[in-house]
């Protein structure tokens, strides 16, 4: 918001209160609309007059880095399970977030993105494709996420599910599945 603002000459506040993931958004997160599309609905509700690439650079400005704590809680996870990764994402920001962070997201399995499966989450055809790809039943999934309405729709499709709130939330989370030892042994490693 601060990179459109500047650019368009306009405050923080004001550019923040008109910006909305409203039907535009959710479908460039589907793939159904791309990112000129995207870009033609946001300057209409954002009232500017940005160019392509100055909304870009605001747009792909929001990765400012990893939450350190949960690294080593994957990488314990990982050693007794497979993880996949859901996100609900664009072209542009998985171009990103794709090499930016590429060695942490070496953890999963395999990620899938939203605008690849044509779904979103919370909806339940998202979920469905998912485990469909995966090939497991829902109930088998331990589904984390930040978001309650995810969390809501994982449960709804026949996934156990997380709120995440915290690192500590999924460190307990896991630690039933018996994963704490190997937190542990990270640790004690480390040191």
């Amino acid at each position: 918001m601060t990179r459109w603002a500047n650019s368009a000459g306009r405050g923080f506040e004001d550019m923040a209160s008109r910006f909305g993931f409203d039907a535009a958004y959710e479908e460039h997160e589907r793939g159904t609309l791309d990112v000129a599309g995207y870009f033609e609905a946001l300057r209409r509700g954002l009232s500017v007059d940005l160019a392509d690439d100055e909304l870009l650079e605001g747009w792909n400005d929001i990765y400012v880095g990893v939450n350190e704590e949960i690294c080593p809680v994957l990488a314990a996870a990982r050693a007794r399970f497979p993880l996949y990764a859901l996100t609900n994402s664009n072209p542009s920001h998985h171009a990103v977030w794709s090499e930016r962070f590429a060695d942490v997201l070496e953890v999963f399995t395999a990620t899938f993105v939203s605008s690849d499966i044509g779904h979103r989450k919370p909806d339940r055809a998202a979920f469905d494709t998912v485990t469909s790809m995966i090939g497991v039943s829902p109930s088998s999934i331990l589904f984390f996420d930040d978001t309650f309405e995810n969390v809501t729709g994982a449960r709804s499709a026949g996934m156990q599910a997380v709120h995440v709130t915290s690192t500590e939330t999924v460190r307990t989370a896991l630690a039933q599945l018996g994963v704490r030892a190997r937190l542990a042994e990270q640790v004690d490693e480390r040191n």
